[in-house]
């Protein structure tokens, strides 16, 4: 497909990933603890903090809680609501909130620079309360996953880029949400488990897939995502999901709270998905309104983009790989 808004994008997409988000990095992980000593008061303390200092992070609570470390008071209500904390750096990428109530079992909570906001369950049976929290908590924790994943993005452009518009690129769509959504769910119940950095290698794979496909389809030859993009779609889209699960892996939810989490989650997976596939057909009717142009020559960068892209990630990650053997 000969288009100028769907080149420009993938280009500004292959700039926006930075070389730094490339390389191998493991994050460094803060731990902050949170021991109920009596109803609704607890104790906090770092048992686990890098040399940036706790001093220098923004650690909020829900509003109702009065906060002095090592001193925390919310009251009746309890431990409740959204903490978040910024100004997380290069030394402390991570922070694990343990929360340690006084009758049930232990909760733990992942906070990260991509997702600074997470939102605290009680522990009594869950009310309509806990549901809007959960559901607010893990929609955005979703569409923040999926519209900050430059890999994902490439390969569902990709996709728009072979099959077109229509009711073609519905059905292939569909087709790759149905795919990832069930080995979503198989991984997040652990019906299923793949190591996540061989698992993130094929996901770079899939793309450079993707834009040998491409390629071909520029040279006048029906690849096999142009003959059987449904199937293409699904059968990648089981690796991508398995990929998503790990996003949810390291929460601490509890397990009767787990199938809405992933419901809420997917939900917000779909429509960071459906919002970026209509930013690329919007800017496909803009190109076709204005009758834009590129050169001959031009034809071919956008797949090589993609491609180089997808490969730099691919040994990357294989680095990674080969450096845990």
């Amino acid at each position: 497909m000969a288009s100028l808004y769907l080149r420009l994008a993938l280009l500004i997409l292959a700039v926006l990933v930075q070389p730094c988000a490339l390389r191998a990095h493991e994050a460094t992980l803060g731990v902050l603890e949170f021991r109920e000593v009596r109803s609704g008061a607890f104790v906090g303390r770092w048992t686990m903090q890098p040399s940036i200092g706790a001093g220098r992070v923004d650690l909020r609570v829900p509003p109702h809680c009065f906060l002095r470390l090592p001193e925390m008071n919310c009251g009746q209500k309890g431990l409740v609501g959204p903490i978040t904390i910024t100004n997380l750096g290069a030394n402390m990428s991570a922070v694990l909130i343990k929360i340690i109530p006084i009758e049930g079992e232990p909760r733990s909570y992942t906070i990260s620079t991509a997702n600074p906001v997470v939102s605290v369950l009680g522990t009594g049976a869950p009310t309509l309360q806990t549901w809007i929290e959960l559901a607010k908590s893990y929609v955005n924790y979703g569409i923040d996953h999926i519209l900050l994943g430059a890999d994902h993005l490439l390969f569902v452009l990709g996709l728009i880029w072979i099959v077109g518009g229509g009711w073609r690129l519905v059905k292939t769509i569909t087709a790759f949400t149905i795919g990832h959504s069930a080995s979503l769910a198989a991984a997040a119940f652990g019906l299923i488990g793949v190591p996540e950095r061989p698992l993130n290698a094929c996901i770079a794979l899939s793309i450079a897939f993707l834009a040998v496909e491409i390629v071909k389809q520029q040279r006048g030859e029906m690849g096999l995502t142009a003959r059987h993009p449904w199937a293409v779609a699904f059968t990648f889209g089981l690796v991508h999901g398995i990929g998503f699960a790990g996003a949810l892996a390291g929460l601490g939810l509890e397990s009767r709270l787990l199938p809405a989490a992933l419901l809420f989650f997917n939900v917000g997976v779909e429509i960071g998905q459906l919002a970026f596939v209509l930013l690329v057909l919007a800017l496909i009717w803009a190109h076709r309104r204005l009758g834009a142009v590129l050169p001959r020559w031009g034809d071919a960068l956008p797949a090589y983009a993609i491609g180089t892209v997808s490969m730099f990630w691919f040994f990357g990650r294989l680095a990674r790989v080969l450096a845990t053997m």
